[in-house]
């Protein structure tokens, strides 16, 4: 009997997230922006802002993330040597904080640089805020991948948007429209399985947002590629792995009815979505990361 489909727990979508960040440039992408973009980005709101001596960063955790948050801290490090760094981190799973937490404790350039960690969704930590009444400024918010599975974008965006000090930026990565999840979720959304509960949005549904706010944001563009190849091996585990996060399903493969099965991989291979190299199928993972002004 083939059992049901169901979603991801939280500990199967980090083991399915690995399998991404192994066979994709995901990172390389973010790599990439940090060292063209990011230095410029972040020297400017503190020449603009008189506080070179100290920074505040508020960091929206994302399972895996963690080591781009500390790249990210160590270029500001660089940018402003011997400024003190304020990082607070909002991250609900706790499994998220006690591996973030163990990188910190291994790292042994970060003297100068000050943790609080939130183990809250971001909801949570927008009603603790309003509760207590004591809105923190940052200079600096990423929200790196996560807008996918917030109740409210909007507000979440406007919130967090409201927490930045004069001349701070926000800085939201998140897929591009040329992305080959973009032509999934437009064209084959029909090929996913309910079981995914995230909201199916990239960069133009996040600009729309930021226009009716009426703030200034700039929009980079950073190819990305996932070597999605696996996929199409019956019986390949990592294969296996890539369709579950691909779906938010565990064992995609193994619980979908063919039919779907069938769908979704011919949708994969369409040239909207993949391309092939020396016969390997790379499917689009085009980033778009927004900066948005205070």
């Amino acid at each position: 009997m083939i059992p049901p489909m169901r979603s991801l727990t939280a500990e199967e979508y980090v083991e399915a997230f690995k399998s991404f960040l192994d066979h994709s440039t995901e990172h390389q992408c973010m790599d990439e922006f940090n060292k063209e973009q990011l230095p410029n980005i972040m020297a400017g709101w503190h020449h603009a802002s008189h506080k070179a001596e100290r920074a505040s960063l508020l960091l929206r955790g994302f399972p895996g993330r963690s080591e781009q948050d500390l790249k990210m801290i160590r270029i500001l490090q660089a940018v402003h040597p011997g400024a003190l760094i304020d990082n607070e981190i909002v991250e609900p799973n706790p499994q998220h904080v006690a591996a973030y937490k163990e990188l910190v404790n291994q790292a042994p350039d970060l003297q100068n640089v000050s943790f609080i960690w939130h183990q809250l969704t971001s909801s949570e930590y927008e009603q603790q805020v309003k509760e207590k009444g004591t809105h923190k400024k940052f200079d600096f918010i990423h929200m790196i991948q996560m807008l996918y599975r917030v109740e409210d974008i909007p507000n979440t965006i406007k919130f967090f948007h409201s927490c930045l000090d004069l001349h701070g930026k926000l800085l939201i990565i998140i897929l591009s429209d040329s992305s080959g999840w973009a032509n999934l979720w437009q064209k084959h959304r029909d090929c996913l399985p309910s079981t995914d509960r995230g909201h199916y949005i990239t960069s133009s549904g996040i600009t729309d947002v930021l226009q009716r706010l009426g703030v200034e944001y700039r929009v980079y563009e950073q190819p990305s590629g996932w070597d999605i190849t696996e996929c199409f091996i019956e019986g390949d585990a990592v294969g296996g792995l890539m369709m579950d996060f691909l779906t938010g399903t565990k064992n995609f493969l193994g619980t979908a009815p063919p039919a779907l099965r069938r769908r979704l991989q011919e949708a994969l291979c369409q040239p909207e979505c993949s391309s092939t190299k020396d016969g390997r199928v790379i499917f689009s993972n085009n980033l778009s990361m927004i900066v948005v002004e205070s």
